[in-house]
């Protein structure tokens, strides 16, 4: 398809996508929905061929970030629900439960926050108020730009005023300061007052008639409540900040995922054959999230570890991390989740010295992943489950379509899964969690319930046992 025309007709279109899904093998296409705000309702994705074969080698490894490296969800979820509790007008349990873990949870986990929040304002239209919304709207962003630590965030907010027919709060003294930069000791306070006093004035001019609209608004609401946390974690109130939240002194908003710490330093060759001393940890996390599965004895996983982590140690991978979290929230996440692994580390059955080595390895997010890709490096219209963020991160490995069927992709979710292999990747590894267990997982090629450590303990990351042995 060399000379590909830059128009077609619909039916040669047709045509042209026949010649694709044949040239590239394909027997499954993804339909990803656009938001609701672009011209075309959907895209096709042919998908490459489900594998029938183990890999020979492992050319890189892609894996997504909350679900599989860490968890955020609780903050996350509880700032979608903050925010619907805003644009309702119903702040309290009693007025409304909340969100529903079955009905709701699938559509609000894994997928780009555009989506979450369209399909919250959709589904909680009959309780939309268009006061409550612009009273929320004004504080958030008040909020954004006096308190906002990304400046992408605080130039959206900016650009909304327009959107969202609120050119008049710019001529308000209090909101024009703040959009010049100026902060101020009692900004929060002069915004609630702004937002009690001038709402009525502009609620005839606030556009939220329409669902896009709406999402546009409730985008900042949600933001500004999820940014206001994340500024606490990177305070050091995170703990504080977990108990409000989730009702638990013990709570935490930020953990870590089974295994993934193992899991990083086996794939970067740091643990060599050392990676056998994890044998019991990591079969626990397995028996605990995937009692059904057959780990053989303890000797035969372990045996099966040391050579893996032999091979690796000769053959260690390139691994990117993709997120659908803008950077700002990425690097505060993974920050923390590194600061958690590290002391991990203390406690692991390694030597002082190779301790000392992964201690170092282990620094920071950014000198570990060999690409660090967030929503920043594209657009919220583009993210998961379209496949741009992984498409960047093979590029960025320097990865190319002869290394596609080597590379390994781990996600959590629907969205994420089909994000993968939409890029071309054939190994979609899906390691759900509690709260993406009843995603339509269908189109991995691999569904492990028992996470990352299962990868590493049961499957040897797919590797052919001869090659194993052979070049380990």
């Amino acid at each position: 398809m060399d000379h590909l025309p830059k128009r077609a007709t619909a039916r040669e279109a047709v045509d042209l996508l026949g010649k694709s899904v044949a040239i590239l093998g394909s027997e499954e296409i993804a339909i990803v929905r656009n938001p609701s705000y672009i011209y075309a309702p959907f895209e096709l994705y042919p998908l490459p061929p489900r594998p029938r074969e183990p890999l020979r080698r492992i050319a890189g490894i892609v894996k997504d970030m909350d679900g599989t490296t860490t968890t955020t969800e609780p903050l996350c979820l509880h700032s979608l629900e903050w925010m619907v509790r805003q644009v309702t007008g119903r702040t309290t349990p009693e007025l409304w439960p909340g969100l529903d873990p079955h009905e709701d949870y699938p559509h609000v986990i894994g997928n780009s926050t555009t989506k979450h929040v369209e399909y919250l304002i959709a589904t909680y239209a009959d309780a939309f108020q268009p006061m409550e919304c612009l009273k929320a709207w004004i504080r958030c962003a008040g909020w954004t730009l006096a308190h906002g630590r990304d400046r992408k965030r605080q130039q959206e907010v900016l650009g909304n005023v327009t959107a969202l027919g609120l050119h008049a709060l710019l001529k308000e003294p209090v909101f024009a300061k703040l959009a010049d930069g100026q902060v101020f000791p009692d900004a929060d306070k002069r915004v609630d007052e702004l937002a009690e006093k001038e709402s009525k004035q502009l609620l005839e001019a606030f556009r939220v008639q329409r669902l896009p609209d709406r999402v546009r608004a409730s985008i900042d609401i949600y933001y500004a409540r999820y940014h206001q946390i994340l500024g606490d974690i990177q305070d050091g109130q995170g703990q504080n900040r977990a108990a409000k939240v989730l009702g638990s002194p013990d709570a935490h908003l930020i953990e870590t995922m089974p295994g993934i710490g193992i899991f990083l330093a086996a794939v970067k060759g740091w643990l060599g054959k050392d990676l056998g001393l994890f044998t019991e940890i990591l079969a626990d996390h397995v028996q605990a999230r995937n009692p059904e599965v057959v780990t053989n004895s303890t000797d035969v996983m372990r045996t099966r570890l040391q050579t893996l982590g032999r091979y690796l140690s000769h053959h260690p991978a390139p691994v990117a991390v993709v997120t659908s979290s803008i950077a700002y929230e990425a690097n505060i996440v993974l920050g923390e989740v590194f600061s958690i692994l590290r002391k991990e580390i203390s406690d692991w059955p390694v030597s002082a010295e190779k301790r000392e080595s992964l201690f170092s390895h282990f620094g920071s997010p950014q000198r570990l992943y060999d690409a660090f890709i967030t929503a920043t490096d594209s657009s919220e219209i583009r993210l998961k489950p379209h496949r741009d963020l992984y498409s960047i991160a093979l590029h960025t490995m320097g990865l190319s379509h002869e290394d596609f069927p080597q590379v390994i992709g781990f996600e959590d979710s629907e969205s994420g899964v089909v994000a993968i292999r939409a890029a071309g990747v054939a190994w979609s590894i899906a390691v759900p969690f509690a709260d993406t267990t009843g995603h339509d997982l269908s189109a991995a090629v691999r569904i492990l319930p028992g996470q990352i450590p299962e990868a590493l303990a049961i499957h040897a990351l797919f590797l052919d046992p001869w090659i194993l042995e052979e070049r380990g």
